[in-house]
């Protein structure tokens, strides 16, 4: 019995012995994989059309990661169901970090709109960084009496249902951006629905559809011409095209902080330092003057950058919030 007491301290002593020397193995195993990331091309899968705004980033910021990195960076348009089949693609590849999803606010709006998905959104990816963002401007039909946000809330609230909005999508961020309005300040207006910005622009210098709310980067030369009006913009500030139109919460209505976004994203279970690896390089590229200067003719976007973990928090809001204002909407699932 003295024996196997022996053997057993012993071998316990081994354990814990052992213990500090395989933490380190550890922590030198993933030092390594960090440090040989990346040996091989990358792919950054787009799920749009190649020449759209989406594709245009993904482009500028790939040829500054291959730079960087000493390796390709390959574009891949994947496009099918508002951006769905594309990041089918990203949920399903191996979690290495050789596959990147570049997504734009549809993939967060779409768990709340399409009835089924191939994935989940939140659990099949893996948030990288939020790379870019920019602003929506709230247009106004120059026929229409009101000149500014808290005339256009008082005329809703007493012709309910009476004003109308364009979009041109149903379920576009565009779309839900003037339905979490009507929510937060409790008024109703119809939606009507265009395809594409040339009818929604024509149909408000026209006075058919009152109101809709667009990019900054269209909306800009719309007021600028004096086509239209601009009653408030989306975000904390000001926009410096427009430096006479002011933030939603300046006119007296909060809520109102979506905008247009374009962010990184790998499959779930891609390895953390592989992760932290790939922000680190985004964020400094898309600080680059060149870089910055590009992103200012793409409506003005601004570079973010920021960290997976603060990218993960937002846009799981992001997710809950939009499926929120669907639900309330009453807006139809899409099969």
């Amino acid at each position: 019995m003295h024996s196997n007491l022996q053997v057993t301290m012993k071998l316990g002593f081994f354990v814990v012995r052992s213990l500090p020397i395989l933490l380190l193995a550890t922590v030198l195993g993933t030092s390594a994989l960090a440090q040989s990331y990346p040996n091989r091309p990358i792919r950054i899968i787009v799920p749009y059309a190649a020449g759209g705004s989406v594709d245009t980033i993904a482009r500028v910021i790939g040829a500054k990661l291959s730079d960087n990195l000493g390796q390709p960076v390959v574009i891949e348009n994947r496009v099918g169901a508002g951006g769905n089949v594309g990041a089918d693609v990203v949920a399903k590849s191996s979690p290495d970090g050789y596959t990147m999803l570049l997504a734009a606010a549809g993939h967060a709006i779409s768990a709340g709109l399409y009835k089924s998905l191939p994935f989940e959104p939140i659990k099949d990816f893996t948030p990288v960084t939020q790379v870019i963002e920019s602003a929506f401007v709230l247009l106004s039909s120059p026929k229409i009496s009101a000149a500014d946000l808290p005339e256009l809330i008082e005329l809703a609230k007493a012709k309910p249902g009476a004003l109308n909005y364009g979009s041109s999508g149903v379920g576009s961020a565009l779309h839900l951006a003037v339905e979490i309005m009507n929510n937060s300040a409790g008024i109703k207006m119809v939606h009507v629905p265009y395809r594409g910005d040339a009818p929604l622009y024509a149909a408000l210098v026209a006075g058919d559809i009152q109101l809709a709310m667009s990019p900054l980067s269209s909306g800009v030369a719309q007021i600028k011409g004096g086509l239209l009006r601009g009653l408030a913009v989306t975000g904390p500030r000001r926009a410096p095209q427009l430096p006479d139109v002011p933030t939603f919460k300046e006119a007296g209505m909060s809520g109102l902080d979506v905008s247009s976004w374009q962010s990184l994203f790998m499959p779930a279970g891609v390895p953390r330092e592989i992760v932290l690896k790939m922000q680190q390089e985004v964020a400094k590229v898309i600080r680059l003057p060149d870089v910055v200067a590009r992103f200012q003719t793409l409506g003005g976007a601004e570079p973010v950058g920021s960290t997976p973990d603060e990218w993960a928090a937002l846009f799981k809001s992001d997710v809950e919030r939009y499926t929120r204002i669907i639900e309330k909407a009453g807006i139809p699932k899409v099969h």
